[in-house]
């Protein structure tokens, strides 16, 4: 019992403190992101320098995976119980960057962050960092080339290298869309990161 209260009031803090993720019309424009949310500018700018992962990647990575928001998990399967979806989901998939169970452990174990979590943003960022700095060393994929980098995201660096994302033209879309985004953010954040620099006690 002492237990569950513990986890329920962790539950409650975790909610308060979570970030509100953009609007549907903000997420179209990294500097609307940006706005308010300094702490998400400044972990991502860390996850940069360390790993060499471009902000604009990473953030084009997790509009596309949760749309920016910290409790994102896979939807239920279609049974149904009194009106209410109860099948199982199709993955262990959490928070911001979507990361499974087992990858997450291994970025934990790796990188030696044990408390990390996947409903943190920095976390989250720096989760993308280490992946795709992964890829980029297993599967030669430039940290720079969004799609590629998306592929192997999805598929994981084997994957990628097999070519099993070939015939999977709704995963490969996907993958155009997060180029897309990349370039886009990208010429965002040149109007807006010399602001986003410029530490203020707020956001």
């Amino acid at each position: 019992m002492r237990t569950l209260f513990a986890t329920a009031i962790a539950s409650l803090l975790l909610a308060g403190c979570a970030t509100t993720p953009p609007s549907s019309s903000e997420q179209a424009n990294i500097c609307s992101i940006f706005d308010g949310r300094k702490s998400w500018y400044r972990a991502a700018a860390a996850t940069q320098e360390r790993w060499g992962t471009p902000i604009p990647l990473q953030m084009a990575i997790i509009k596309t995976e949760s749309s920016f928001r910290h409790d994102a998990k896979p939807p239920r399967g279609r049974r149904r119980f009194f009106g209410i979806a109860k099948g199982k989901r199709p993955s262990s998939a959490r928070g911001y960057a979507q990361a499974l169970d087992g990858t997450w452990d291994e970025y934990k174990t790796s990188t030696g962050r044990p408390r990390a979590s996947r409903q943190n943003f920095s976390d989250a960022s720096d989760f993308i960092g280490w992946y795709t700095a992964r890829s980029a060393r297993s599967a030669g994929i430039a940290i720079s080339d969004a799609r590629a980098q998306y592929l192997a995201y999805h598929e994981g660096a084997g994957g990628y290298t097999r070519g099993s994302w070939r015939s999977n033209t709704q995963l490969i879309g996907i993958a155009d869309r997060v180029a897309a985004d990349t370039g886009r953010f990208q010429r965002q954040l040149v109007s807006c990161e010399r602001k986003l620099k410029r530490r203020g006690l707020f956001g």
